[in-house]
Protein backbone atom coordinates (compact mmCIF):
# COMPACT_ATOMS: atom_id res chain seq x y z
CA UNK A 1 0.00 0.00 0.00
CA UNK A 2 1.28 3.57 -0.60
CA UNK A 3 1.35 6.02 2.18
CA UNK A 4 -1.70 7.76 0.70
CA UNK A 5 -3.50 4.63 0.70
CA UNK A 6 -2.74 3.77 4.26
CA UNK A 7 -3.96 7.45 5.48
CA UNK A 8 -6.81 6.66 3.51
CA UNK A 9 -7.34 3.06 5.58
CA UNK A 10 -7.15 4.87 8.37
CA UNK A 11 -9.67 7.32 8.11
CA UNK A 12 -12.31 5.01 6.45
CA UNK A 13 -11.93 2.35 9.00
CA UNK A 14 -12.11 5.39 11.47
CA UNK A 15 -10.43 3.22 14.34
CA UNK A 16 -7.20 3.09 15.31
CA UNK A 17 -6.82 0.47 18.12
CA UNK A 18 -3.84 0.48 20.30
CA UNK A 19 -2.74 -3.06 21.03
CA UNK A 20 -0.63 -3.15 24.09
CA UNK A 21 -0.18 -6.78 25.52
CA UNK A 22 1.97 -9.05 27.77
CA UNK A 23 3.49 -11.13 24.92
CA UNK A 24 3.73 -11.37 21.08
CA UNK A 25 1.13 -13.88 20.65
CA UNK A 26 -1.40 -12.37 22.77
CA UNK A 27 -0.91 -9.49 20.70
CA UNK A 28 -1.41 -11.12 17.81
CA UNK A 29 -4.72 -13.23 18.91
CA UNK A 30 -5.78 -9.28 19.58
CA UNK A 31 -5.66 -8.75 16.54
CA UNK A 32 -7.68 -11.39 15.04
CA UNK A 33 -10.53 -10.32 17.04
CA UNK A 34 -10.15 -7.06 16.13
CA UNK A 35 -9.79 -8.05 12.18
CA UNK A 36 -13.34 -10.27 12.89
CA UNK A 37 -14.72 -6.98 14.19
CA UNK A 38 -14.31 -5.42 10.78
CA UNK A 39 -11.58 -3.17 12.36
CA UNK A 40 -8.56 -3.50 9.64
CA UNK A 41 -5.75 -0.93 11.08
CA UNK A 42 -4.21 -1.48 14.20
CA UNK A 43 -1.20 -0.20 15.90
CA UNK A 44 1.17 -2.95 17.81
CA UNK A 45 3.15 -1.07 20.70
CA UNK A 46 6.90 -0.94 21.58
CA UNK A 47 5.48 -2.13 25.14
CA UNK A 48 4.43 -5.77 23.56
CA UNK A 49 7.62 -8.14 23.72
CA UNK A 50 8.89 -8.53 20.78
CA UNK A 51 6.89 -6.03 19.10
CA UNK A 52 9.06 -5.93 16.13
CA UNK A 53 8.73 -9.50 15.30
CA UNK A 54 4.83 -9.41 16.31
CA UNK A 55 4.78 -6.90 13.42
CA UNK A 56 6.61 -9.00 10.93
CA UNK A 57 4.59 -12.12 11.40
CA UNK A 58 1.31 -10.00 10.87
CA UNK A 59 2.57 -8.48 7.85
CA UNK A 60 3.18 -11.95 6.87
CA UNK A 61 -0.17 -13.44 8.11
CA UNK A 62 -2.02 -10.55 6.76
CA UNK A 63 -0.64 -8.97 3.87
CA UNK A 64 -2.69 -5.41 3.08
CA UNK A 65 -5.78 -6.59 4.76
CA UNK A 66 -4.68 -5.09 7.76
CA UNK A 67 -2.83 -2.03 8.03
CA UNK A 68 0.04 -2.62 11.04
CA UNK A 69 1.33 0.19 12.88
CA UNK A 70 4.62 0.54 15.22
CA UNK A 71 3.24 2.47 18.46
CA UNK A 72 5.32 4.02 21.24
CA UNK A 73 8.12 4.51 18.41
CA UNK A 74 10.30 6.73 20.77
CA UNK A 75 13.21 7.82 18.39
CA UNK A 76 14.11 7.08 15.09
CA UNK A 77 16.23 4.17 15.43
CA UNK A 78 12.91 2.46 16.60
CA UNK A 79 11.21 3.89 13.80
CA UNK A 80 13.90 2.59 11.43
CA UNK A 81 13.63 -1.09 12.65
CA UNK A 82 9.72 -1.08 12.80
CA UNK A 83 9.55 -0.03 9.04
CA UNK A 84 12.34 -2.60 7.81
CA UNK A 85 9.85 -5.27 9.86
CA UNK A 86 6.82 -4.19 7.42
CA UNK A 87 5.25 -1.31 9.73
CA UNK A 88 2.86 0.90 7.50
CA UNK A 89 2.89 3.47 9.76
CA UNK A 90 4.37 4.97 13.02
CA UNK A 91 2.72 6.53 16.09
CA UNK A 92 4.57 7.86 18.95
CA UNK A 93 3.38 9.27 22.33
CA UNK A 94 5.21 12.70 22.18
CA UNK A 95 6.86 14.65 19.72
CA UNK A 96 10.11 13.73 18.31
CA UNK A 97 11.28 15.61 15.18
CA UNK A 98 13.99 12.93 14.05
CA UNK A 99 11.45 10.25 13.85
CA UNK A 100 9.40 12.52 11.35
CA UNK A 101 12.22 13.04 9.10
CA UNK A 102 13.39 8.79 9.21
CA UNK A 103 9.39 8.11 8.02
CA UNK A 104 9.73 11.03 5.71
CA UNK A 105 12.67 9.13 4.45
CA UNK A 106 11.54 5.68 3.38
CA UNK A 107 7.61 7.46 2.34
CA UNK A 108 5.59 5.78 5.82
CA UNK A 109 2.99 8.06 7.58
CA UNK A 110 3.53 9.18 10.65
CA UNK A 111 1.72 10.08 13.71
CA UNK A 112 3.57 11.68 16.49
CA UNK A 113 1.75 12.70 19.13
CA UNK A 114 1.31 16.23 20.46
CA UNK A 115 -0.73 17.97 22.91
CA UNK A 116 -0.72 21.66 23.11
CA UNK A 117 -1.15 23.66 20.07
CA UNK A 118 2.44 24.79 19.46
CA UNK A 119 3.41 21.28 19.83
CA UNK A 120 0.74 20.08 17.16
CA UNK A 121 2.22 22.90 14.56
CA UNK A 122 5.56 21.95 15.52
CA UNK A 123 4.70 18.53 14.13
CA UNK A 124 2.62 19.34 10.94
CA UNK A 125 5.53 22.08 10.21
CA UNK A 126 8.00 18.83 10.32
CA UNK A 127 6.01 16.71 7.93
CA UNK A 128 3.57 14.81 10.08
CA UNK A 129 1.12 13.29 8.04
CA UNK A 130 -1.74 12.84 10.87
CA UNK A 131 -1.38 13.98 14.87
CA UNK A 132 -2.39 12.01 17.89
CA UNK A 133 -3.50 14.62 20.30
CA UNK A 134 -2.65 12.81 23.38
CA UNK A 135 -3.51 12.63 26.30
CA UNK A 136 -6.52 14.13 24.74
CA UNK A 137 -8.98 13.57 27.76
CA UNK A 138 -6.37 15.73 30.04
CA UNK A 139 -7.69 18.87 28.51
CA UNK A 140 -11.36 18.44 28.12
CA UNK A 141 -11.53 15.42 25.34
CA UNK A 142 -13.45 16.49 22.29
CA UNK A 143 -14.57 19.94 23.78
CA UNK A 144 -10.52 20.35 23.39
CA UNK A 145 -10.18 18.70 20.02
CA UNK A 146 -12.94 21.10 19.00
CA UNK A 147 -11.33 23.98 19.81
CA UNK A 148 -8.06 23.02 17.95
CA UNK A 149 -9.69 22.49 15.12
CA UNK A 150 -10.76 25.88 14.65
CA UNK A 151 -7.39 27.28 14.02
CA UNK A 152 -6.40 24.15 12.92
CA UNK A 153 -8.79 23.01 10.16
CA UNK A 154 -6.13 21.86 7.89
CA UNK A 155 -4.40 19.41 10.28
CA UNK A 156 -5.62 16.03 10.92
CA UNK A 157 -5.83 15.14 14.48
CA UNK A 158 -6.40 11.66 16.31
CA UNK A 159 -7.54 11.88 19.69
CA UNK A 160 -6.34 9.53 22.04
CA UNK A 161 -7.28 9.30 25.82
CA UNK A 162 -10.88 9.53 26.92
CA UNK A 163 -12.23 7.95 23.61
CA UNK A 164 -14.94 5.26 24.58
CA UNK A 165 -18.33 4.17 23.01
CA UNK A 166 -20.03 6.77 24.93
CA UNK A 167 -17.85 9.78 23.51
CA UNK A 168 -17.31 8.61 20.03
CA UNK A 169 -20.09 10.79 18.14
CA UNK A 170 -18.79 14.09 20.62
CA UNK A 171 -15.15 13.08 18.87
CA UNK A 172 -16.39 12.69 15.19
CA UNK A 173 -18.80 15.81 15.69
CA UNK A 174 -15.82 18.09 16.85
CA UNK A 175 -13.60 17.06 13.87
CA UNK A 176 -11.52 13.89 14.64
CA UNK A 177 -9.76 12.39 11.21
CA UNK A 178 -9.75 9.01 13.43
CA UNK A 179 -9.95 7.54 17.08
CA UNK A 180 -7.37 6.15 18.62
CA UNK A 181 -8.47 3.61 21.76
CA UNK A 182 -6.97 1.43 24.10
CA UNK A 183 -8.02 -0.95 26.28
CA UNK A 184 -11.74 0.28 25.93
CA UNK A 185 -11.37 -1.86 22.97
CA UNK A 186 -8.45 -3.88 23.37
CA UNK A 187 -9.57 -5.85 26.46
CA UNK A 188 -6.33 -8.51 26.73
CA UNK A 189 -7.69 -9.65 29.59
CA UNK A 190 -10.77 -11.22 27.83
CA UNK A 191 -7.46 -12.24 25.37
CA UNK A 192 -6.11 -14.39 27.80
CA UNK A 193 -9.32 -16.21 29.27
CA UNK A 194 -10.35 -17.08 25.91
CA UNK A 195 -12.49 -14.87 25.02
CA UNK A 196 -11.65 -12.77 21.89
CA UNK A 197 -15.12 -12.66 21.21
CA UNK A 198 -15.85 -10.09 23.02
CA UNK A 199 -13.09 -7.88 21.47
CA UNK A 200 -14.54 -8.49 18.12
CA UNK A 201 -18.36 -7.23 19.66
CA UNK A 202 -16.55 -4.61 20.85
CA UNK A 203 -14.70 -3.76 17.11
CA UNK A 204 -18.07 -4.01 16.08
CA UNK A 205 -19.86 -1.71 17.89
CA UNK A 206 -17.10 0.75 17.57
CA UNK A 207 -17.18 1.00 13.57
CA UNK A 208 -20.78 0.90 13.98
CA UNK A 209 -20.66 4.21 16.35
CA UNK A 210 -18.06 6.10 13.74
CA UNK A 211 -19.92 5.40 10.74
CA UNK A 212 -23.41 6.53 12.76
CA UNK A 213 -21.76 9.73 13.78
CA UNK A 214 -20.06 10.82 10.42
CA UNK A 215 -23.80 10.40 9.20
CA UNK A 216 -25.12 12.23 11.38
CA UNK A 217 -22.34 14.91 11.34
CA UNK A 218 -22.47 14.97 7.01
CA UNK A 219 -26.18 15.68 7.42
CA UNK A 220 -25.77 18.78 9.15
CA UNK A 221 -23.05 20.06 6.68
Amino acid sequence: MTKQEVIGRIHSTGILPVVRAASGEEAMLAVDALYAGGVTVVEITMTVPGAVAVIEELRRRYGDEVTIGAGTALDAETARACILAGAQFVVSPALNVTTIEMCRRYSIAVLPGALTPTEIVTAWQAGADMVKVFPCSALGGASYLKALKVPLPHIELIPTGGVSLSTVPDFIEAGAFALGVGADLVDTKAIRDGQPEKVTEAARAYVKAVREARGKSYSRI
